[in-house]
């Protein structure tokens, strides 16, 4: 069991880089109203001599929307970055397991796992093939739709975290692939390296990718793999990404590069500091999954 720790309530307030900004701190507060949420982001980010990382107005503004709606089908269809955070309770309560320092091994690698079953549900809305047809239930003939499992869903964890995070897909998702890639970054110049790809040499046409990363900070590690991706003949609109944590210069790097492109995380944290770690964050997630 985990440790018991005393736990204050207070009203939820923004982070200070949000709170900086009116526009953003209106935004912030109300998304978090809004289930599911669905913000555009086209986000500008500087760095201070502090290194802190705070969020500006957004060039095309923010924008949150209901599921379903006519706002958010035209959103869903224009070439900007959609990032999901979705407002559920479980999702906040497994982000609050992860971030708290005296959460053993094992209870935050189960945390992981289930914080990523839900990101995956949610990511894989209104996104899988099916199949309709007639069955015989013991009452009737039954009208029915099936996930079609010639066209499974391509999962890419990115090792070693991103294991954790990718646990549970095949449980949600009922055909699935995966594929590992193993990258590290350099502590000093913070720039990734692979070390493992198992990737195939040509993705399928028409295939739909889940990459899986905990941690998106500085953007380096999750953009080199999406060149990999895209260099095997996926496009942005055929990628999602599961984040565990998402911050502003990482969202930033993406919306640039890769248009059109949608995130799904449980929460953007506004601040990264000097050696590349996202504060508050949860630490480094391969050290808190496996201990080492």
């Amino acid at each position: 069991m985990a440790a018991h720790t005393a736990i204050k309530t207070a009203p939820h307030r923004p982070p200070d880089a949000l709170r900086s900004s009116p526009v953003i701190s209106h935004e912030y507060l109300r998304c978090f109203r809004l289930s599911p949420l669905r913000l555009h982001l086209s986000l500008s980010a500087h760095s201070s001599s502090s290194s802190k990382i705070a969020a500006v107005r957004p060039r095309f503004g923010a924008c949150a929307t209901r599921s379903g709606t006519a706002m958010e089908n035209k959103a869903m269809s224009d070439d900007r970055m959609l990032v999901m955070v979705p407002p559920h309770p479980l999702i906040k309560h497994w982000i609050s397991v992860l971030r708290n320092e005296q959460t053993p091994c094992a209870i935050f690698r189960s945390a992981m796992a289930e914080l990523g079953r839900l990101l995956i549900y949610e990511a894989s809305r209104d996104w899988l093939p099916t199949i309709s047809g007639e069955i015989q239930s013991p009452m009737g003939v039954a009208t029915v739709e099936f996930i079609d499992p010639r066209e499974p869903v391509m999962i890419v964890p990115i090792l070693r975290a991103g294991l954790a995070l990718a646990e549970h897909a095949s449980s949600v998702l009922p055909a699935t692939k995966t594929y590992h890639l193993g990258m590290r970054r350099d502590e000093t110049t913070l720039q990734p390296s692979i070390y493992l790809n198992n990737l195939p040499d040509k993705f399928p046409e028409g295939s739909r990718v889940l990459v899986v990363d905990p941690m998106l900070a500085t953007g380096g590690t999750i953009v080199k793999a999406i060149d990999l991706l895209k260099d095997r003949g996926l496009n942005n609109k055929q990628i999602k990404i599961i984040s565990a944590i998402a911050s502003p210069p990482a969202l930033q790097k993406l919306s640039t590069k890769f248009p059109g492109i949608h995130v799904y995380t449980g929460m953007i944290d506004p601040v990264v500091n000097e050696h590349g770690f996202i504060i508050p964050g949860l630490g480094d997630a391969g050290d808190r999954c496996f201990g080492t």
